[in-house]
Parts: C-alpha cells; structure tokens; sequence
C-alpha cells in the first residue's frame, strides 16, 4: 500500500471534549482511533480562562490546560493524535475514505465527527481583544464570574433571551442591547425577559467599541460603547462583562450533501444516538448540539459515539 494511504478502524475528525474523550473509549476498546485535531486542537475551551463547572476540577482550571490534560490521557490510549486538518470525505460507501491537509488519504471502518460549532462574534477589534477577559459567548460557563455585577449581552432571539434570564439571576444588572425595535425570541421567552426586573432592553443599538483596562498581564473589561442605529447618537455603558448571543455555526461544511443536517447546519443524529445518516459515521459534542453546548454534555456524547463505533464494528 502506498505510503500516503493509510488504514485505521476509526477515524476520529476534530478533538476537544467529545474528540478526545472518544479517542480514549476508542483506544481503550483497541480500536487504535487515527485523530486529526483540526485547526484549533481542543476546541472552544482553548479561548477561554476559567473553567469551573466541569466534574473533577474542584479548585476550577484554565480551559485550555484542561484541553492539554485531556489531550494526554487520549495519547496514553490512542497514540496517534496529529494536528491537521481532514480536507474532504467520501462517505459514499464503507470503508471511507478521507483526505487530510497533509496529503494523506485515511482508509477507516468508521468515523467519529467532532468538529464542533464556533460562535459568531460581532467582528469588532476590541471584541477578540478582551475575548476570555470579560467578553464570553456561553453566559451559562462564564455568568459565575459576574456574581452581583453589571453585564450586557448582546442578541434578540431564543439564546439571547434565555442566557439574559439565567445572567438576571447572578448579576446586579443585565443590558439586553438589540439592533431591531422587537426580538426574534419566541413569545414565551421574550415573555420571560419582559417579567424579569433586573433586565433593561436597549432597542435599536449595535455595539461599536467594547472598553477595558489592561494592567500588566492582566484584562478586564469595563464598559461598551453603544450606538443607536437610528440617530447615530452614541452612549457609554458600564460593565464587567459582555456577553455575544448571536448564535453558532456548527463546523459542517465538509458534510454537506454527504449526511442529514439541519436547515441551521447541525448533523442529525439519532435520538439517544450518536449515530448520522450513513452506518458507521457517528457525530458528538457541538457539532450535533445546538441545545446544551457545555464540555461535560460533549464528552458524554464523545464517549457514546466510540462505543458506538466499537458495536458497531463487532456486529
């Protein structure tokens, strides 16, 4: 066999909480997995600081040391962990075939996608500036650092609302700032914002500059500086934190048109499942949960998907 053709009982396709917790299922279950990280190795979690809702952490950790020590207990049981990207796949029948970045072809029995989802953002300098420093895009990981603080989110629809309420109930003070005259969100839940006291909505603004201090090695984030887009007037707000509400892409363009998606771009998976449109390809963390979105959620999942795998291959 040519040396840029290889074999593998599976294929795992991205890493983070659910790659790297289904190359350890996998490896323990001898199915030697062959993992490409992707373009960022460990996923969403690399991007931000403290991490103190995932189990075993009780002190909490750094996101992306905790990304580094699941990475290590992968490579204890599946050796082969490359950073690189997967550039095409041909699902088309078994055994599949993939192409990586580096040239090589992957000849698997299965695969396991975990490509995850990356957040939208605003697009501003100061935004990636303070990213992980007091600006988030998952108030249900980071509201806790807000406890009794002043904070703004910035959405109009189901996920901005619902992460308005569950920041209303830690912080002093939650600006909703819209761009529109009315949310997207559905009726219970802009229902819901309107009933909460502590939230004011600010109609018919965007967000032009997120403020911050930066003292040594240390950031944090101040305020925002807002306008409306219907006067052009500008205002500052006060806060410690800003949240971004926008939404997700799921990280699915190299399946389109090879697996059942929805209109929204995430992989369809069966219920109580890991299990995609074609036999033997199975789907895990964000890439296929657009409804929790946590590490722990992606790491159950992780595992599901390489026992799947292993059932799968020895049926």
């Amino acid at each position: 066999m040519s040396e840029n053709i290889e074999t593998t009982k599976c294929l795992i396709i991205g890493s983070g909480p659910a790659g790297y917790t289904a190359a350890i299922y996998a490896g323990r279950a001898d199915l030697q997995p062959l993992v490409y990280e992707g373009l960022q190795p460990g996923g969403q979690l690399t991007t931000t600081t403290e991490v103190e809702n995932f189990p075993g952490y009780p002190e909490g950790t750094q996101g992306p040391e905790m990304m580094e020590e699941f990475k290590k207990q992968a490579a204890r049981f599946a050796g082969d962990i490359r950073f690189g990207m997967i550039t095409d796949v041909d699902l088309s029948e078994r055994p599949f075939k993939a192409t990586a970045d580096d040239g090589k072809t992957i000849v698997a029995d299965t695969v396991i996608i975990a490509t995850g989802a990356s957040a939208k953002w605003l697009g501003i300098e100061s935004e990636a500036e303070y990213n992980g420093y007091g600006v988030s895009a998952c108030a249900t990981c980071d509201g806790f650092f807000y406890k009794g603080k002043d904070v703004a989110i910035v959405g109009g629809g189901d996920t901005a609302a619902e992460e308005a309420t569950y920041l209303a109930k830690l912080c002093n003070k939650v600006y909703l700032i819209h761009r529109r005259d009315e949310l997207r969100a559905s009726k219970a839940m802009q229902k819901k914002v309107f009933e909460t006291p502590n939230i004011e909505i600010i109609w018919d603004h965007t967000t032009k500059e997120i403020l911050g201090k930066t003292e040594g090695f240390s950031k944090a984030v101040t305020g925002a500086i807002i306008e409306n887009v219907k006067t052009g007037e500008q205002k500052e707000l006060t806060v410690d934190g800003f949240f971004v509400a926008i939404g997700h892409n799921p990280n699915t363009d190299l399946f389109k048109g090879k697996l059942d998606m929805e209109d929204t771009g995430y992989l369809i998976t069966a219920p109580d499942s890991t299990k995609t449109s074609v036999e033997g390809v199975f789907a895990c963390g964000d890439v296929q949960d657009h409804i929790y979105r946590q590490a722990v959620t992606a790491a159950g999942t992780g595992c599901m998907a390489a026992i799947e795998a292993e059932r799968f291959l020895a049926s």
